[in-house]
């Protein structure tokens, strides 16, 4: 992953999109994963994709193969899936695309290892345990790095990254309330640059 942190990003106004990506961009950070919860998704993909080209754009919460083909569609550079159902991660190794699968046990984490998969998003983090859950899944598996998403924020992110078999983090903290930050596009920036300084 090119950040130590992977922003999580809910966008409701496809006019937010170009200036969201380019103002994560200035702060530092060269990749966005927009999930696949609001009606301009795809559309908000597809507009960061062609106009922002400094940025990495990738598509989350996808769960079903239809979400997957679209968001293939859309322009995504990578894929994000809370969980792994066999359709899913069939669909997702059929793209050609980098893949973050979704897991949240040592079983499902060996069921990816089968399917060649080398990194996965373990979610949800915090809830799932947190840095000790972590720490015991790298005694285990310790050949499939790990991107721990859910509860994830700037204070705790840190202690995240230290662990070996963390690869990076995903967060939302870094993606205030869009509608409600009325174009201070600064505010993210700001943000971003704390998050790029938490590399290893």
């Amino acid at each position: 992953m090119k950040s130590p942190v992977l922003p999580v990003a809910t966008i409701s106004d496809v006019a937010h999109a170009v200036p969201l990506a380019r103002a994560l961009s200035s702060g530092g950070i060269s990749v966005i994963e927009v999930v696949l919860r609001t009606p301009c998704s795809l559309q908000a993909i597809e507009r960061i994709r062609s106009e922002v080209p400094d940025i990495t754009v990738g598509a989350g919460t996808l769960v079903t193969p239809r979400d997957v083909d679209e968001a293939v569609a859309a322009g995504a550079q990578f894929l994000v899936s809370p969980g792994a159902t066999p359709e899913v991660r069939g669909s997702m190794t059929e793209s050609g695309l980098p893949a973050l699968p979704g897991a949240a046990t040592v079983t499902e984490l060996m069921s990816l290892i089968d399917h060649g998969y080398e990194h996965a998003k373990l979610f949800p983090a915090e809830s799932s345990g947190g840095i000790s859950y972590i720490r015991a899944l790298g005694s285990v598996v310790p050949h499939i790095k790990l991107c721990p998403t859910g509860g994830i924020d700037q204070a705790n992110a840190p202690s995240y990254l230290n662990e070996p078999n963390v690869m990076c983090v995903g967060g939302s903290w870094l993606i205030p309330d869009l509608d409600a930050l009325d174009g201070r596009w600064n505010q993210v920036s700001a943000l971003a640059a704390q998050a790029a300084a938490l590399a290893r």
